[in-house]
């Protein structure tokens, strides 16, 4: 099977049930923001090692590409409907509580949060803060799409809660690798 297909050519993709639309249209845009953070989570892991904290949270975002990977194929599918939204709020319930547990544990561990803090830290925190700013994006991008097709509120919690999830993330890898935050201070 070839990977090119030249059907695309003229700035045009097909959904999952075969309509074809501009590649600028807003349910194109909002799953390919989705696909955006997927593939940057994958750099992440990329720099993960052995520690223990570092092998837990693979198993995290490979966990979460994975959900990625079907709420982009949600978002890709026009015919997506209200009746579609019990499976997925089974799913994402699920993860948002187990995102909820994680935020919860790890930050037990961390220093307490009284300031804002810059983004950055070692190379895994710094790439965590900005996947959330990616995660943060492609909410918003469901938002927008929300306010004109049918999006399950499941996806929308969802996505809601990973940023706290990636951010909290973040602080615990820097926190691991005996990385300072920088605090904000307003000039």
């Amino acid at each position: 099977m070839k990977i090119y297909t030249k059907t695309g050519d003229r700035g045009q993709t097909s959904l999952f049930d075969g309509t074809r639309v501009k590649k600028n249209n807003p349910r194109v845009v909002t799953y390919g923001t989705v696909d955006e953070l997927d593939s940057f989570l994958g750099i992440i892991v990329s720099f993960l090692g052995e520690k223990p904290y570092e092998i837990q949270l693979k198993k995290e975002l490979e966990g979460i590409q994975d959900d990625l990977l079907t709420i982009g194929s949600l978002l890709a599918n026009p015919q997506h409907t209200e009746n579609d939204q019990i499976y997925e709020s089974e799913r994402f319930t699920k993860a948002v509580s187990l995102f909820e547990k994680r935020i919860d544990e790890m930050t037990k561990e961390l220093p307490e949060l009284t300031n804002f803090i810059l983004p950055g830290g070692g190379k895994v925190g710094a790439q965590l803060q900005y996947a959330r700013t990616l995660a943060r994006r492609a909410e918003r991008k469901i938002v927008g799409l929300l306010e004109k097709e049918f999006v399950s509120s499941a996806i929308v919690i969802y996505f809601n809660r990973l940023s706290d999830l990636l951010f909290t993330q973040s602080r615990f890898a820097n926190f691991k690798e005996g990385k300072k935050e920088t605090i904000w201070i307003k000039k």
